[in-house]
């Protein structure tokens, strides 16, 4: 005689409703586990510079020269340079500062597809949320230098506009590359944001378009020549809530 096929049954809902709510419970101490792995890994690398691209720029275009160079001219005056860790720019990006003296970073995201961790990293951190990864690219960059991208360079450049504008972190330098590709979403703001009072005139500063790989490095040292790089106790204080 066979044994009896085994059916699962079902939940009732109200059970059923537990159960999700428990695993929504239990989700929570593996978002901080991920924070706390990755503050512990970067917390000693400073200072860095973030900096972000598309993941589809191919090697033969002219984004990912540009990337590489900047990310060279980074490493070699002493920043290391944190990128999102995939293919497109990000690689150019880690591939510059792998050949630099400085440390080259990739901050991994698991994608259902687009993403795959480059070989240009000397420390690699991956993430499940976009959340936790947006934190750790803002909470140790002294600079953002973002180069033409899609929706994921529009949100983290859109991330750090708001944070600095907002107080959440110290001013730092905001630098787009690619005057080009920018120019139209600068003139936009001017015309649409500005002028209807969504942001204020001075809210515009906050931001420099540069397309030199060394005049970037400039920009970053000459904002910092008469502060340092050292976060005051202020700000110190500031980033623990960020």
């Amino acid at each position: 005689m066979s044994e009896k096929q085994k059916v699962p049954v079902p939940l009732a809902p109200e059970f059923a409703e537990k159960a999700w709510s428990a695993r929504e419970s239990w989700r929570v101490f593996g978002i901080m586990a991920e924070f706390v792995e990755a503050t512990e890994r970067l917390a000693h690398i400073r200072p860095a510079v973030s900096v972000f691209g598309s993941a589809r720029t191919r090697p033969d275009h002219g984004y990912y020269a540009l990337g590489e160079a900047i990310g060279r001219k980074l490493s070699d005056a002493g920043f290391a340079v944190i990128s999102g860790g995939g293919p497109g720019i990000m690689e150019s990006v880690n591939k510059g500062a792998y050949a630099g003296r400085s440390l080259s970073v990739g901050l991994n995201i698991q994608l259902p597809h687009e993403q795959s961790a480059n070989a240009y990293q000397d420390v690699s951190q991956t993430f499940r949320h976009f959340f936790a990864r947006k934190v750790m690219f803002a909470k140790f960059a002294c600079a953002y230098v973002v180069l033409p991208g899609g929706f994921g360079t529009l949100d983290e450049l859109g991330e750090i506009l708001t944070l600095v504008q907002t107080g959440k972190i110290r001013r730092i330098p905001i630098i787009l590359v690619g005057g080009a590709f920018w120019r139209g979403l600068l003139d936009w703001i001017a015309d649409r944001m500005v002028s209807e009072a969504m942001i204020n005139p001075e809210d515009m500063d906050l931001i420099q378009m540069i397309d030199d790989p060394g005049y970037v490095v400039d920009a970053i040292f000459d904002h910092y020549e008469k502060r340092g790089f050292e976060l005051t106790a202020a700000e110190r204080e500031a980033q623990l809530n960020l």
